[in-house]
């Protein structure tokens, strides 16, 4: 075997540079108080010896750990994963964050707490003292939990809310909040099933404890107030999983006057309506039309596809990871909000009345 060939570290290139480690450091980090010529010195030996910074070498400037905390719901995430249902919000989430993170040399750590769990302070606070976080990327629910706002607020951690609207909220936490247009997004669906000529617009909505649920519920009931259509006895609720949207789907489909559409909160339980649909001898979109939350690959692969309001995860993953280390490098700018407008992907699933796609 031929002889492993020993690493460049920071070491070597403060040796070639003739610099201090701290000087090298600071060059790394992109710190201001470096002098021109010596940050030339120092990045030609970087680039002569070929080094590659080290999350050790980064952090020893001593201000930054170079670390963002992702959290997102332990008990549903792991559910998905043993039951093989798929987990592209969390692919999103992941493909965004981290390719952000590596284009200002930050790296993103991913980790699952249960939002509902007693010891989850105690959770946060362990891996919050493992890894120094220089922030955190909080997803629904965990963006709207006291308990988790509090601990990172008693930490001085920085913080990012997906899902989370402008202004301090019953929480009585602020931090920077970066949100799909929810009750927009349920506004659009609404309205391209209203110009196909439905009028019994059924509506399937998420848990409770996500505030995104009611958001997207009062978008769906406030364009059908506006187009004078009524809404009572249209609305059901389930929790994300397939069981629940079987329910919500035979509450609303075995109605005397059933619903000639639905839309529903989430793929899983879109798919679960197309399964209701099928047993009770509906053709979609003949007999009902179908738009889904989300757009994973399952609904993509439905007869027919199903049309879908497509969130934009991985960018929302991205600008909330972008405000964090904004922060990071001016500490004076303020917490900021952005809302993202959602798109609509029609596909086969939706039609007139009594139509074919």
């Amino acid at each position: 075997m031929g002889r492993r060939r020993q690493a460049v570290t920071i070491k070597h290139v403060a040796a070639d540079a003739g610099v201090s480690l701290q000087t090298v450091s600071r060059v790394i980090n992109n710190e201001p108080n470096v002098r021109s010529e010596m940050r030339e010195r120092v990045q030609a030996s970087i680039d002569k010896l070929g080094y590659v910074p080290s999350i050790a070498a980064q952090r020893m400037s001593g201000s930054r750990s170079y670390l963002i905390l992702a959290l997102n719901d332990r008990e549903r995430t792991i559910a998905d994963w043993r039951a093989r249902h798929g987990t592209d919000w969390v692919d999103q989430m992941l493909l965004g964050g981290m390719l952000e993170c590596s284009q200002h040399g930050y790296r993103l750590i991913f980790e699952l707490v249960d939002t509902h769990n007693d010891h989850v302070e105690r959770e946060l606070t362990a891996a919050i003292a493992a890894l120094q976080p220089d922030g955190a990327v909080l997803t629904p629910p965990h963006s709207e939990n006291p308990k988790i706002l509090a601990t990172l607020d008693r930490f001085n951690i920085p913080y990012s809310r997906m899902g989370s609207r402008t202004g301090f909220d019953e929480t009585g936490h602020d931090g920077f909040k970066i949100a799909m247009d929810e009750e927009g997004a349920a506004r659009l669906a609404t309205r391209h099933l209203l110009d196909l000529g439905h009028s019994r617009i059924g509506f399937i909505a998420g848990p409770a404890n996500y505030k995104l649920s009611q958001w997207r519920v009062d978008g769906w009931r406030g364009e059908m107030e506006a187009a004078g259509n009524a809404t009572e006895g249209l609305l059901a609720a389930g929790d994300f999983t397939f069981a629940s949207g079987e329910q919500a789907a035979r509450t609303l489909l075995s109605q005397d006057n059933r619903p000639t559409a639905i839309i529903v909160s989430n793929d899983q339980m879109s798919l679960a309506t197309v399964e209701v649909a099928h047993e009770l001898e509906l053709s979609i979109p003949q007999d009902l039309s179908l738009i889904s939350f989300d757009n994973t690959p399952p609904v993509r692969f439905t007869r027919p596809p199903l049309t879908a309001v497509d969130q934009p995860v991985a960018d929302m993953t991205a600008r909330a990871v972008r405000m964090l280390i904004a922060w990071q490098r001016d500490k004076t700018c303020e917490p900021a909000a952005e809302v993202i407008s959602a798109d609509l992907v029609v596909r086969g699933s939706t039609a007139p009345p009594g139509q074919s796609g």
